[in-house]
């Protein structure tokens, strides 16, 4: 199973929004600024992992790097709970972002789980 142009396109729209949320953070809050760099870097990782699977020389690779970006989306959500929950910032791309994250975990879990299938035939 190799990955769609919808779906790269998706990865990297979700890499889109993660830019423009950090750039619209509050400054002035050191903790803010910590949070948003490690969600910075976690929600760019997915489109980037996704381009990398997508030159995967196997399955057992491909599996590889999409359990990497099930890691990276998952901490991606994390980082946003942290400044929705603790930060109390209210942005409403925070929220969609995280709702975003949750469908590309359950795709990217999903297509993981297909191509382990076929490999065990």
């Amino acid at each position: 199973m190799r990955i769609t142009t919808e779906l790269r396109d998706r990865t990297k729209a979700f890499g889109s929004e993660i830019i423009r949320i950090y750039i619209a953070l509050p400054r002035t809050r050191v903790e803010v600024q910590i949070l948003g760099k490690q969600m910075l870097r976690a929600g760019t990782s997915v489109p980037a992992t996704v381009r990398e699977a997508s030159r995967s020389r196997s399955d057992s690779e491909f599996c590889s790097k999409l359990d990497h970006l099930l890691q990276e989306a998952d901490e991606t959500q994390l980082w946003l709970e942290y400044l929705m929950e603790d930060c109390h910032i209210s942005l409403p791309a925070i929220a969609t972002a995280h709702r975003e994250a949750g469908e590309l975990i359950a795709i990217f879990t999903t297509i993981v789980l297909k191509v382990r299938q076929t490999l065990k035939r």
